[in-house]
């Protein structure tokens, strides 16, 4: 009989506290970029999430600001 491994699974929707450590950011600066608009998330119910691809975003909206001031 042949045990079948899976890979881990990378969770599409990110808790707050596992943005930070993406983004090594603190919470409060995850909070602010949320209520400024600079990173979206969504809500499940009562909880709010982070998805990748809004970090992704994020990321490249940095990207984009970094060329424009060069």
């Amino acid at each position: 009989m042949s045990a079948t491994i899976t890979p881990p699974v990378e969770p599409v929707l990110l808790k707050v506290e596992t943005a930070m450590h993406v983004l090594s950011m603190s919470r409060s600066v995850i909070y602010e970029l949320i209520r400024s608009g600079r990173l979206r998330t969504v809500n499940e119910g009562r909880a709010r999430r982070i998805t990748r691809s809004a970090i992704n975003e994020y990321v490249a909206l940095l990207e984009r600001e970094a060329g424009e001031s060069k």
